[in-house]
């Protein structure tokens, strides 16, 4: 009896054994889909502090130094500019229609930021450039007589002057630093509302809108998508921390108001010809004498070359300081002063940034071949 429960329970363990083992060895049969292998999180190295969750400490810093002006035309000069535009004047003289009896004064309001304690202000030409009388009134609503400093209807800047001390002048920026996609503060006086802070992106560097029509134009605009409207002019572009990165100067729109983009003068830019203004009541523009355009591919296949980044050197001054220096027709120029440079643009604010009598120096393509070419900026003679 006890053979046969021994042989019976080593039967059983026998089988379960062999049942173990199939099981084991055998692949689950499922209809479920696979699992996918977890994402991965992609990690960047971020410059600096994230940005704050508001903007009250860059308003605070920024609005005390941001101005509002009115410009207006002497009731003189109005007189004098009907004389001078009068249509009938050719065929029936001075005395047909009288000027003083229609002559309107212009006048119109805009912004300005205080760029010194002593009350140097910075704004656009074209707020001030109609007028002779300016009122500017301040942060804390007192307000100033100014005269105008100097104005370069090239770069659309000009300097106010108000007699007082103890100003809350703006602390500047570097607008070379400033990437698209940071934020940014417009502060101005849109539509005669004081003190306005609009809020946005920085979308674009180096823009050219060819919206300056005077003199050999410097545009290189910051690109923001902070509202700006008839007012902002000669504002504060700033970024969070409340520093300068621009002067407001104009609006992309097919109304006349905010439309989505608005542009911005580099504070790097507007300090330099703000110094000659101040210094010498007229901005001393250094002159490269070059005609330039921006490389691309279409470009580069019409000349037969293999860049399609760079400027392309289509005509020189043989005056100019280019030409002197020995830079020649199709050349691309790629870098200035170790830095790359790809657009027209970048270019023309690099050289307005420059003075004359300063050295550059200026890294091309010829033939194929990477040159390193020093160039001795001449002055350019007033038009």
């Amino acid at each position: 009896m006890s053979k046969f429960w021994s042989t019976l329970l080593a039967g059983a363990t026998g089988g379960l054994v062999t049942f173990g083992a199939i099981y084991l060895t055998q692949k689950p049969q499922t209809n479920a889909p696979a699992q996918p292998a977890p994402a991965k999180q992609v990690n960047f190295e971020y410059r600096g502090a994230p940005a704050p969750f508001d903007f009250t400490k860059a308003a605070e810093r920024a609005m005390p130094a941001v101005v509002h002006i009115k410009s207006t035309e002497s009731r003189q000069n109005a007189v004098q500019r009907q004389r001078q535009t009068n249509p009938f004047r050719f065929f029936f003289g001075d005395d047909y229609f009288s000027p003083e009896d229609y002559a309107r004064p212009r006048s119109g309001t805009g912004s300005g930021v205080i760029f010194s304690a002593d009350g140097y202000i910075l704004t656009n030409n074209h707020v001030v450039e109609f007028a002779d009388e300016f009122e500017v009134t301040l942060f804390d609503n007192r307000e100033f007589k100014a005269r105008l400093i100097g104005a370069d209807p090239s770069s659309d800047m000009a300097v106010l002057k108000i007699d007082a001390q103890d100003l809350p002048a703006i602390e500047l920026g570097n607008s070379d630093e400033v990437r698209v996609g940071e934020w940014a503060l417009a502060v101005g006086n849109p539509f005669d509302l004081t003190s306005t802070v609009t809020a946005g992106i920085i979308s674009a560097k180096s823009r050219d809108i060819n919206i300056i029509r005077k003199g050999a134009p410097i545009e290189s605009f910051i690109q923001t998508d902070a509202a700006v409207n008839p007012g902002n002019s000669g504002g504060a572009l700033v970024d969070v921390n409340g520093r300068l990165i621009g002067i407001n100067s104009a609006i992309a729109t097919p109304t006349g108001v905010f439309a989505g983009y608005s542009f911005a003068i580099p504070v790097n830019l507007a300090q330099r010809i703000a110094d000659d203004l101040i210094k010498y009541g007229k901005y001393k523009r250094a002159y490269l004498g070059v005609d330039i355009a921006t490389m691309d591919s279409n470009l580069a296949n019409e000349l037969n070359l293999p860049y399609s980044q760079g400027i392309w050197v289509k005509t020189l001054d043989p005056q100019g300081s280019a030409a002197l220096a020995g830079i020649q027709e199709n050349d691309i120029i790629t870098k200035l002063n170790g830095k790359n440079v790809t657009t027209v643009p970048e270019l023309m604010e690099f050289v307005g940034r420059s003075k004359a009598g300063e050295t550059v120096q200026i890294t091309l393509v010829r033939n194929g071949k990477q040159k390193e070419v020093p160039v001795r900026l001449k002055p350019r003679v007033d038009e």
